[in-house]
């Protein structure tokens, strides 16, 4: 990009890579057997979600890409760049600011970026990366599973379960978003829309964001003290409230189908998913009281809250429509669900369901009844133990 560097993501990678607590200790054996476990079961897992989702892809099964911590990185800073593009290319036009100013503000931006994923970067089991740096021959894969082998270890060491059960859930719940995404060819481009137009609504002038810093710094300390303060909401923009309650209502209903699907497929596949799915809930409730403070301003515990909002409501559905009569809500988004939706399932299966077409997008008939009917789908974390930041927040399980 021409013109001024808004985060240094050079900084960033060595920053995060450097900060980055080490996995755990593990031989080159076992290290080796979790690599081979996780692609063989990811590859397994997609079997398992496409029968039972019904959500059908042309794209052809693909092995997860298994990665240790700097790896996780890596990856994501090129993922930020991408979902960030717009606005720094928007920042990059303006005014230029002083050659020195900018350079030292790329840089402190750069450590921030690169100690925010050192943090995320020991807790993210997986995630679908649903923005990936174009490919110049258009032969690469749009969106790549990625999963994080020490994180997946050092989980299922810390829970006492059985590592061959553990891999393949947690494989269950990342090979859904991979089947989401591939199968409903609109989702990925309605998302990154989404978070495109949240970040060019932000407020850019000078005055407006000394408010917003001083409204995050409020909100720090409110979290400090125990209250329920978090930095997304202190900067964001009235427009951006608007935009992010559409954002957060698709992440509740991919990541609660996610969990859904994990946990309704598991018992057939994964003997011990009772005891996996209970001491694993505990685990996302629990850490210290740093810990819990950082997860609050990140907004992290609304991952978690996501989690079992969207699980309810796709039970509440599928347990009265079915798989098929839940699948309309893949039509287009104009069946997606809205926040208040979610809060009550039944709202949605009156409009969506029970409504004989809703126009799509483009203002045709939406082919919602057409896609639940042959088991078709039109259809990312991220996921982690807190999971990651929601798009890109991204990322955590």
């Amino acid at each position: 990009m021409d013109g001024m560097q808004v985060i240094d993501w050079d900084l960033a990678v060595s920053t995060g890579t450097r900060l980055v607590r080490p996995g755990p200790q593990v031989s080159r054996a076992e290290a080796r057997q979790a690599v081979a476990d996780l692609r063989r079961l990811s590859r397994e897992a997609e079997g398992h979600v496409r029968e039972f989702t019904r959500i059908d892809t042309e794209t052809a099964a693909q092995p997860a890409t298994v990665v240790d911590r700097p790896g996780w990185i890596r990856a994501n800073v090129e993922g930020f760049r991408v979902v960030l593009e717009p606005l720094t290319e928007r920042m990059s036009n303006r005014a230029q600011a002083p050659a020195i100013v900018a350079a030292v503000g790329s840089r402190i931006t750069g450590v921030e970026v690169g100690a925010l994923l050192a943090f995320l970067a020991t807790r993210v089991l997986g995630q679908y990366e649903l923005f990936l740096p174009p490919d110049p021959s258009g032969r690469a894969a749009t969106g790549r599973l990625t999963l994080v082998a020490p994180n997946i270890v050092h989980a299922e060491r810390e829970l006492g379960v059985h590592a061959g059960d553990f891999r393949l859930w947690v494989c269950l719940h990342e090979e859904t978003h991979r089947v989401q995404f591939t199968g409903v060819p609109w989702l990925r481009e309605y998302v990154r829309s989404q978070m495109t137009e949240f970040l060019l609504a932000a407020d850019l002038d000078l005055p407006t964001l000394i408010e917003r810093l001083r409204s995050a710094a409020d909100a720090v300390a409110d979290v400090v003290r125990g209250g329920e303060g978090s930095l997304i909401d202190a900067i964001q923009t009235p427009e951006q409230k608007q935009i992010l309650d559409r954002l957060t209502a698709v992440m509740t209903l991919v990541e609660g189908h996610g969990d859904y699907v994990m946990d309704a497929v598991g018992p057939s596949v994964v003997p011990s998913v009772a005891d996996i799915r209970n001491k694993f809930q505990h685990r996302r409730e629990g850490g210290s009281r740093i810990d819990r403070t950082v997860r609050r301003l990140l907004g992290l515990d609304l991952k978690m809250k996501q989690y079992a909002e969207g699980s309810a409501f796709v039970r509440d559905v599928v347990g009265h429509v079915g798989i098929d009569g839940f699948n309309k809500i893949w039509g287009s988004p104009a069946t997606l669900p809205t926040l208040e939706e979610i809060a009550a399932p039944e709202s949605w299966i009156s409009r969506v369901v029970d409504s004989p077409a809703l126009p799509s997008a483009n203002g045709a008939a939406s082919a919602a009844s057409a896609a639940s009917a042959d088991g078709a789908g039109t259809d990312a974390d991220p996921r982690s133990d807190g999971d990651s930041p929601a798009p890109p927040p991204p990322p955590a399980n």
